[in-house]
């Protein structure tokens, strides 16, 4: 079966390969998008980094890239020097940038108190693992750091947009992050791609064909350039049919600057 998978796979690829340069050299004007998806990614450990930006590329698909600045396979972190010649190359291809907060920091609880004060774990950085109270601007900085660093690499401005690592929020949370400018995101249940599950309990086949069974128009999807703790990469296996798949279905891909729960509030904060 896994044999049979793999051969699928590379016929899949090739032949999306050569329906996106045939009609790239012909200069095929693209359709209107009436069945949207908005696929996003988080970093991560970069290893398949590489290989997402040619397959976005072969595919003529623009995401939504949702950056920290977390520990890397190679180089000085997702938002270190060695990586800002990915992030400009992908700026230049028209993809969407937003924020993760610096240090991938997660949300771990409310504090009480007339003001919002959080406890805070970051998981990259020098601080990694352990716990912090921060109060409303200091996870505004956080937010806004990545940001900045997003803004250096691509010299585009990033959305006003972030996506708190594991989607862990509190609605006092999202209210510090909007008094500062950023409005939150997350992902569609079935746009949870299942990348960072373990393989083996989660095989790359399952993951597809879950994927192709259940996602819908308007879904936003999320996957990883990288995931440290998953034995069976899904990105090489999974990424590319994934995409010709839902072409296939009908649907077509677009940044979160079309989605229409955040046109508005890009128009007003961008």
């Amino acid at each position: 079966m896994r044999r049979a998978f793999k051969a699928a796979l590379a016929a899949l690829g090739i032949a999306a390969g050569l329906v996106g340069t045939a009609a790239q050299a012909q200069g095929t004007p693209q359709p209107a998008c009436t069945r949207p998806l908005y696929l996003t990614f988080d970093t991560g450990h970069m290893g398949v980094a590489p290989l997402v930006a040619e397959v976005l590329r072969r595919q003529q698909v623009r995401v939504t890239f949702f950056a920290a600045n977390e520990r890397t396979q190679e180089g000085d972190g997702s938002l270190g020097a060695h990586w800002a010649p990915w992030w400009k190359a992908r700026a230049a291809e028209g993809h969407e940038f937003a924020s993760h907060t610096w240090d991938h920091a997660y949300w771990r609880g409310d504090l009480p108190g007339i003001e919002p004060r959080f406890r805070i774990r970051p998981s990259a950085g020098a601080f990694a693992g352990r716990e912090f109270t921060w109060d409303a601007a200091k996870y505004c900085e956080s937010v806004a750091y990545a940001a900045e660093r997003l803004e250096d690499h691509t010299g585009r401005k990033p959305l006003p947009l972030f996506r708190a690592p594991g989607g862990k929020t509190s609605p006092r949370l999202l209210a510090a992050a909007r008094a500062c400018g950023y409005e939150h995101v997350g992902w569609s249940p079935a746009g949870f791609l299942g990348d960072e599950l373990p393989s083996e309990k989660f095989s790359n086949e399952a993951l597809l064909e879950r994927a192709l069974r259940d996602i819908r128009a308007g879904d936003i999807l999320v996957a990883h350039l990288g995931i440290w703790s998953r034995r069976e990469a899904w990105a090489p296996a999974v990424l590319e049919p994934l995409i010709v798949g839902l072409k296939a279905r009908g649907f077509c891909f677009e940044t979160l600057r079309q989605h229409p729960a955040y046109r508005g509030w890009i128009a007003q904060h961008g």
